[in-house]
């Protein structure tokens, strides 16, 4: 009796009749796996993104809601700007002609107003994505004056002067004069003159001369500068650099250049 053949023939036979079964803790697992909820990893999707704008938001660019017209015509109400938070770094400062987002606690905010812990947060978040309307601490003006300047208005002809230089704001809202209330004052070292483009609606550096501070802002709370508009999908478009500045001097000793972005 041939017994390799038998045991050839018998192994055979027993592939297709019998197939290899699957041991039951494996398919039990794999039904487990693929009866999962499918949320969940949406959610986990939903909240590595928003973790990850957060963190754009706060080190890169921050989305800024415009909450009044104190900037018309160059932003809107309602326009998201993107702040650009890398403009500053390496030892570069505002310079006049640059619009800023800044933190105006001390100088146009003279006391915080409170916010329960919950609430703060969750608008703080809102806000750093651009879906709310920024602290109320938070403020966008464009740079008119730097440390040194002499900023007055106004000159003979009716224009802002800066350091005797009289400035040709072409961005002002039309029909707006440079400044219904005469200033002149020289800006401290280390700190901004700011102004709002529509100067009839803008409560900037000029309303808080008599406060403390003076008007002026401390360039370390400036957050970044305005560098493009986001939103509507209508108004994308870069803020365009303005040469208003370009003739003015640096004042004797003073560290930041003149002409700027815009």
């Amino acid at each position: 009796m041939d017994t390799e053949a038998q045991h050839t023939e018998r192994d055979r036979s027993a592939g297709p009749e019998a197939p290899e079964r699957e041991p039951s803790g494996a398919a039990e697992g794999s039904r487990s796996v693929r009866s999962g909820h499918p949320w969940r990893g949406a959610a986990l999707t939903g909240v590595v993104c928003a973790v990850f704008l957060l963190l754009l938001s706060h080190f890169v660019v921050q989305p800024f809601q415009i909450p009044s017209g104190s900037m018309e015509p160059t932003l809107a109400i309602g326009d998201r700007v993107l702040v650009n938070k890398l403009a500053y770094r390496s030892g570069a400062t505002p310079a006049r002609g640059d619009v800023v987002v800044f933190d105006g606690t001390g100088s146009f905010v003279q006391q915080v107003p409170e916010r329960g812990p919950v609430t703060g947060l969750l608008h703080g978040a809102a806000a750093a994505l651009g879906l709310a309307e920024p602290a109320d601490t938070d403020f966008v003006k464009r740079v008119v004056g730097v440390g040194g300047d002499r900023v007055k208005c106004c000159g003979r002809d009716g224009r802002v002067e800066v350091n005797g230089v009289p400035v040709d704001e072409t961005y002002l809202h039309p029909g707006d004069a440079p400044s219904r209330v005469p200033f002149d004052i020289v800006v401290p070292p280390g700190t901004l003159w700011v102004m709002g483009d529509h100067r009839s609606q803008s409560r900037d550096s000029r309303d808080h001369l008599g406060e403390p501070g003076g008007g002026v802002v401390p360039v370390d709370r400036v957050i970044g500068r305005a560098d493009w508009i986001g939103w509507p999908f209508g108004r994308w478009s870069a803020l365009e650099a303005t040469t208003a500045f370009h003739g003015v001097a640096d004042a004797p000793g003073a560290r930041t250049a003149g002409g700027g972005h815009g």
